[in-house]
């Protein structure tokens, strides 16, 4: 624990400057997976205000069948997601957002992109 402790103790008495790379990096990684998402259809998002999720609605699949896969909640659209663009996403039942899947940027421009990708080609 005394190591947790320091390493939270370094990281709110370092500069910010030591630290502005990263919150570039993902108000970078933020922007790029709104913009790629805006261009399905079907997909509405809000500019999320901090941590490194985005929480699209998705409802309006909701009655529609693709794929085979009958869409009847977020559930059932994270699971289309999973089995056929292998993409994890994450239902908002949890975080009160039941017409919104969670999506993480917390990883490479170029996962991202090819994460949306799969995603577009399955709801296309």
């Amino acid at each position: 624990e005394t190591g947790a402790s320091n390493a939270v103790i370094t990281a709110l008495e370092a500069p910010v400057s030591k630290i502005q790379y990263m919150v570039d990096a993902f108000h970078k990684r933020r922007d790029l997976i709104l913009e790629l998402l805006s261009k399905i259809d079907g997909f509405v998002t809000d500019i999320p205000e901090g941590a490194f999720y985005v929480f699209p609605d998705i409802s309006s699949f909701f009655g529609k069948t693709i794929k085979g896969h009958k869409i009847e909640n977020a559930t059932d659209f994270s699971l289309l997601l999973l089995e056929e663009a292998l993409v994890a996403t994450v239902t908002g039942d949890a975080f009160g957002a039941p017409n919104c899947i969670r999506l993480s940027y917390a990883a490479s421009e170029d996962q991202i992109t090819e994460a949306i990708k799969r995603i577009e080609k399955v709801v296309a």
